[in-house]
């Protein structure tokens, strides 16, 4: 009697085992062929959980406890322009240059409290999004969004206004990816277009000498005249070095101003900004109205036309010691 109860049971528990679905996924049949499965990422990762109150308070401790120590540890900031900020009605759109991945961490943290934890970073969605952790990862530490740099994409534009009407600040490097030798290169005009479509301010910033601190690997491994090769050895390793954030005055469209003429006013202000941090307020802003403020401009902090070695020089050289490096203007 024992026996076959045990026996009994034993077939039940079984079958039981057996029976997957609907407690588990049921089998595929093997005839038929299993499409990939749907990966979430790129412009198609769902970051709305990145804007929820708990992680939202979950960030702002991370930054304001373990990033920003060590922001000012690694990169001692000298911060210009703060004034600009105090006065603003927001949202706002934060224009920047772009010499290094560290650019946005490093922007980020000196920021005042009420931009600081209410701002995300439009980030390239090839790169920060092309995995599951990488979207995870961007979205919790710097509320990043994924665009599409490459070219005009209207899921991102429409993404990035959506936000702004919502009342959060965004940042954005309009030069589409970061530098190759630390002078910035021509502005595109998402930032522009933005400002116009939703009526936000553009806040032009220039961020100086990030590249020392996290340098972007160079793609060419030629030593400079004089140069021992270690540069290309040891490029993409974090090192100590200060660092300047300069904050320009907000700009906004003149009425009938197109996108592309604002874009220029734009890349002018962040000329302006980024001749102030070799000089003083008042000869950057004589050096670029010399000129036409917006056509002189667009060159200005594009870098002296030198061979590659020259151009890393000029750009840190204080201005005693540029005398006869040619700067077009």
């Amino acid at each position: 009697m024992g026996t076959s109860v045990g026996d009994h049971a034993q077939r039940l528990a079984a079958r039981a085992r057996s029976v997957r679905f609907p407690l588990a996924a049921p089998s595929w049949p093997t005839s038929v062929e299993r499409p990939d499965p749907e990966r979430k990422v790129g412009l198609d990762y769902d970051h709305e959980w990145s804007r929820r109150y708990p992680v939202r308070l979950a960030r702002a401790l991370v930054m304001d406890n373990i990033t920003r120590p060590a922001a000012r540890l690694l990169a001692p900031a000298t911060v210009r322009g703060l004034e600009h900020l105090r006065h603003i009605e927001g949202p706002v759109i934060f224009a920047a240059n772009h010499a290094s991945h560290i650019d946005t961490p490093l922007l980020l943290t000196t920021l005042p409290v009420e931009f600081r934890h209410h701002t995300v970073v439009a980030a390239a969605s090839d790169y920060f999004f092309d995995r599951k952790w990488k979207s995870v990862l961007w979205s919790f530490s710097l509320a990043a969004i994924p665009i599409e740099r490459s070219k005009v994409n209207r899921r991102s534009a429409d993404t990035a206004a959506e936000l702004l009407e919502e009342g959060w600040n965004l940042v954005i490097f309009p030069e589409g990816g970061r530098s190759p030798d630390g002078w910035t290169q021509p502005l595109r005009g998402g930032a522009a277009y933005l400002a116009r479509r939703t009526g936000r301010a553009v806040v032009p910033v220039y961020l100086h000498g990030t590249r020392h601190v996290l340098p972007k690997v160079p793609e060419d491994t030629g030593m400079a005249p004089g140069g021992s090769g270690t540069e290309s050895q040891r490029g993409g390793r974090l090192r100590r070095a200060p660092i300047s954030v300069l904050f320009g005055a907000p700009l906004t469209p003149d009425e009938g101003e197109n996108a592309h003429r604002f874009s220029d006013r734009v890349e002018a202000s962040v000329a302006t900004l980024a001749r102030e941090v070799h000089g003083d307020w008042w000869q950057a802003r004589r050096a670029v109205s010399a000129v036409d403020p917006v056509k002189g401009a667009e060159t200005a902090h594009r870098g002296p036309e030198a061979p590659a070695w020259r151009r890393s020089w000029a750009l840190d050289a204080p201005p005693s010691e540029r005398r006869g490096t040619r700067w077009p203007e």
